[in-house]
């Protein structure tokens, strides 16, 4: 066992500058460009806005295949990964007992979720598309790590040595060739030649 050193609470801390996107700028050039929707309140456009981002991460997280977005953009989807090769220390565990204490993730046999997001997989393919990134709100990774523990079987299995574009390619190809082997079954005759 080793012993555990209490972070200093005092200790000065980096913080990232925080830039919203749904500030003054975005609903200015959103009205310029649709003038059908100039007489809108910012308001009711944030709430529409953020309607349609619960509407998507919920829908991420009841299907296995995660969702395309809007326009090509790109996919997300939840991924079960090996846990990583360093110690995942609980804090709260390890400043009361003296010692390091890992979190082991036991009740889904030490797998973890990743969100991901893709944008290889659309037909189409985006211009500077390795420019492109997706990072989840927290709402949305505090839902995924709520309801993970209890269907972590549901969730495409990612290899951390293997592109993700094969990977979700792979598993997508396997779902749509069992969809189509059902479909065949229930018309099966085996008396029909």
């Amino acid at each position: 066992m080793d012993g555990f050193k209490k972070p200093d609470v005092k200790a000065p801390r980096f913080r990232p500058d925080v830039h919203h996107v749904l500030n003054k700028e975005f609903f200015e050039m959103f009205k310029k460009k649709y003038s059908k929707y100039k007489d809108i309140d910012n308001q009711l456009l944030k709430t529409i806005i953020r309607k349609f981002n619960n509407a998507v991460y919920n829908t991420v997280i009841e299907k296995r295949d995660g969702v395309q977005l809007p326009e090509q953009i790109g996919w997300i989807f939840i991924g079960t990964c090996q846990e990583s090769k360093k110690k995942n220390i609980d804090f709260v565990k390890s400043n009361k007992y003296g010692v390091t204490v890992t979190n082991k993730n036991w009740d889904t046999d030490g797998k973890l979720a990743k969100i991901f997001f893709t944008n290889h997989a659309p037909k189409h393919k985006m211009k500077n598309r390795e420019f492109w990134t997706f990072v989840a709100c927290r709402e949305f990774k505090r839902k995924v790590s709520k309801t993970y523990p209890e269907n972590w079987n549901m969730y495409v299995v990612v290899d951390p040595t293997a592109k993700l574009r094969q990977t979700y390619q792979k598993a997508i190809f396997k779902q749509t060739i069992a969809e189509k082997t059902k479909r065949e079954l229930k018309t099966y005759n085996e008396f029909d030649l």
